[in-house]
This record gives structure tokens, C-alpha cells and sequence, in this order.
């Protein structure tokens, strides 16, 4: 399985998706510091909602084969820049998570456009505590 860094806003569902994908209890806890997972680096919010710290997420990067940029869906706003993506030199992916919180499907919609904007190659929609999407994500680390 190859490895996948996540990045993303605080409270955007990072450290859930890894809990699941590594088959742990799901238990809410705010990510600190950069974790790793057997097959997955969880990055803190703050990585992406500061600038400065971009280079934490290149540098982090470096021992992933997969970039995951998650957005969640209840949010109405991004902090990845347009291109973000560009800035990889590895397939970027982007995880749209909390689908069961949606109240709309514009909801996801959005969030799939902030993605696109960012410039990922692939999408996905998850509910990390419904279990929705997470095996297709799962195959598509297998592959």
C-alpha cells in the first residue's frame, strides 16, 4: 500500500481518516505535531492555514507516495490556494470528507471545486464514521 500524507484545515477530518484506514478506534484528538501511521502521515491543520508553513508539508512529503488534500464539506471556505497542488512532485489527491453532514449536495459540490481549484488529479468523498468512500480510497492506495 503506498503511503499517503494528509493536509488539511484543523478539524477537517485528518486524523479520523487515518484512524480508519488503519482500522483504530476512532477517538477525537487534535493533531499537534506531524504523526505517523503505517501507511499514512497526519499533518496539523496549522500546516496549511499559515504560509509559512508550507515547507513543513514539502519537507513531510518527502516520505509519502501520495498527497491527500482534505476539505470538508461543512466548510464555506479553502486555504488551498489555487495550483496548490503544483507545488508537489507526486499525484495529489483530494478526499472530500463529513459527506453525512452535507445538508446539501452543493455542499459537496463546493468542496470538490476548492479541490479541482487546487488542482488534484482525483477525488474522493468520505464519511470516516459512516465508513462511506473509505474502501475505494483504500483500493486506490492498493494500486
Amino acid at each position: 500500500m503506498r503511503k499517503i500524507i494528509f493536509a488539511g484545515s484543523t478539524g477537517s477530518g485528518k486524523t479520523t481518516l487515518c484512524q480508519r484506514l488503519h482500522g483504530q478506534e476512532i477517538a477525537y484528538k487534535k493533531t499537534q505535531a506531524v504523526e505517523n501511521f503505517e501507511q499514512a502521515i497526519d499533518t496539523p491543520g496549522e500546516c496549511i492555514e499559515n504560509r509559512y508553513l508550507y515547507k513543513m508539508l514539502l519537507v513531510t512529503s518527502v516520505d509519502a507516495d501520495v498527497i491527500g488534500l482534505v476539505q470538508d464539506c461543512t466548510k464555506e471556505e479553502s486555504y488551498f490556494p489555487p495550483a496548490f497542488a503544483t507545488m508537489f512532485a507526486k499525484p495529489v489527491i483530494g478526499i472530500v470528507t463529513k459527506v453525512e453532514l452535507a445538508k446539501t449536495d452543493e455542499d459537496i459540490a463546493e468542496a470538490r471545486s476548492f479541490l479541482q481549484a487546487a488542482g488534484v488529479e482525483r477525488i474522493f468523498e468520505v464519511s470516516s464514521m459512516q465508513h462511506v468512500g473509505v474502501d475505494e480510497l483504500r483500493a486506490y492506495l492498493k494500486a
